[in-house]
């Protein structure tokens, strides 16, 4: 049970100057709204509106974010309308709660059928990301209730999660509420495979624990040695369903995948963090082309880490994560952290955060056909993520089994058009090669070449480099035929 006083002591932690009195506004405004409304928990409906509220309020969101977390539901549920919550409440609250109603009642009845919800829900992004956070808060609360809900009503929800919001949470960059949404969802969604996942991890979990508390001392006394300032040192524990999908990509052999358990130091300053990682490798061996520096090289979601795997005690393989307290904020909460930060205003996101978030609204406003919608976003939102490097160490963001032509043409559209060959790892590669995270990838180009094979069409990935390959085609075949009738 939530009560608004606890979730204002919980704002209070982040935001002492917060508004109280217009959330005590917005509580009972709610609260009347909601009067005589039950959840099929038996609780009073206005208990969801509290934790999502409270979920918002974990998330340190702003207090228009928080009000309208706590009104989301008074449009379509009650009596009021987005008229009297504007009258009260303002125009900004007004315009969060009116996204959160456009996102659509449609039942879910797979990705296929998907597209019109995806395309409201894309432009209530673009206009205002706290929207989707709103909606994220909201979800998580209605899983933690699944239970009372008729079976196929369960999965349906638990389906929509795995399959939309979780990977949308990701895209966003906000790790935690990605693994929280995937959590709750996965024993609805997929109850076999939870109760096998459960059965051949616990054994391993106890044990692993125990051993990475030892671990934890010794790293303990090693930094204190060394006069290296730390704020906590945490065993992180794989969320299930990610562990689930790492088990499957290991022939599911649990004891192929290495970070089940990993230690997380929390440093200072970047200063600190490269001299932790100094301590670990001082004291433990590391393993070959296991250490990654997303700190000098971040990933294009902002997150940033040292990440390395040791052959610690007896010979156990330990991964350890490092990073100071903005990188962790902005790796477990994403775009939400960096709201806090200030890194942009609160309606609107930075470029580079958004550039795929702005393809998405240009392929909308292109494809009418939700059957060819879906098939672009599939691509872009709904597919694993790879990161790889141009030699110069830029980072370049691709979904999975993306080419050097993808890869090229991501550059620049006359690289990819004038594209030759490929060296990937200072290993010459073809073109149709699968690019996987931390590849090193160098375009030759031919200066003479014109237009782009038209045979690369049947292996790229992007839909920006199919885009750009059927264009330049058809330039050419218009200056053909140009040249022709000009003859005539």
């Amino acid at each position: 049970m939530h009560t608004i006083d606890q979730i204002i002591e919980k704002i209070r932690s982040y935001n002492p100057l917060v508004d109280e009195k217009l959330l005590r506004d917005a509580y009972e405004f709610a609260a009347m709204a909601h009067a005589g409304q039950k959840r099929l928990t038996g609780e009073d409906y206005i208990q969801h509106s509290l934790a999502t509220m409270s979920n918002l309020a974990s998330l340190r969101m702003d207090t228009p974010t928080l009000v309208a977390g706590l009104l989301h539901d008074v449009p379509e549920d009650t009596s009021y309308t987005l008229e009297d919550i504007r009258k009260k409440f303002g125009k900004e609250v007004a315009k969060l709660v009116e996204g959160i109603t456009k996102l659509g009642t449609l039942k879910y009845r797979g990705l296929e059928r998907y597209a019109e919800n995806l395309r409201k829900m894309f432009i209530a992004m673009a206009e205002d990301i706290r929207i989707i956070i709103i909606k994220f808060a909201d979800r998580l609360n209605n899983l933690q209730t699944l239970s009372h809900l008729r079976p196929d009503k369960r999965k349906r929800i638990a389906l929509e999660t795995l399959e939309i919001y979780a990977p949308i949470a990701n895209r966003l960059g906000m790790g935690d509420m990605k693994g929280n949404l995937e959590d709750l969802a996965f024993p609805y969604a997929m109850p076999k495979e939870y109760t096998w996942v459960v059965g051949i991890s616990q054994s391993r979990l106890k044990i692993e624990k125990k051993y990475l508390e030892k671990i934890k001392k010794i790293l303990h006394k090693e930094l204190l040695e060394n006069s290296i300032p730390v704020t906590s040192i945490d065993v992180r524990i794989k969320h299930l369903y990610s562990l689930y999908k790492k088990i499957l990509e290991k022939e599911r052999d649990i004891d192929k995948v290495y970070d089940l358990i990993a230690v997380r130091i929390i440093c200072k300053s970047v200063a600190d963090c490269y001299r932790v990682l100094g301590a670990i490798h001082k004291k433990w061996v590391p393993l070959k082309g296991r250490i990654k520096d997303y700190i000098a090289q971040p990933k294009p979601n902002g997150y940033q880490s040292l990440h390395t795997t040791v052959f610690a005690d007896k010979g156990k393989i330990v991964e350890f994560q490092i990073r100071d307290e903005e990188m962790h904020e902005l790796a477990e909460y994403g775009v939400a952290a960096h709201l806090r930060y200030k890194e942009f205003g609160a309606k609107k996101m930075s470029k580079e955060k958004t550039e795929w978030l702005k393809n998405l609204l240009i392929i909308q406003k292109k494809i009418a056909d939700n059957n060819a919608y879906l098939a672009e976003v599939k691509v872009d939102v709904f597919q694993n993520r790879i990161f790889v490097f141009t030699p110069k160490g830029d980072v370049i963001d691709l979904p999975e089994n993306a080419t050097p032509v993808d890869f090229a043409y991501h550059i620049h559209t006359d690289i990819g058009d004038k594209c030759a060959s490929a060296i990937i790892n200072d290993q010459i590669a073809p073109l149709s090669s699968r690019l996987r995270s931390g590849d090193v990838v160098e375009i030759k180009i031919n200066k003479n070449r014109t237009v782009p094979n038209e045979d690369w069409l049947n292996f790229v990935r992007t839909n920006l480099a199919k885009d750009k390959i059927r264009q330049s085609l058809r330039q050419k075949q218009e200056g053909v035929i140009s040249r022709l009738l000009n003859r005539e």
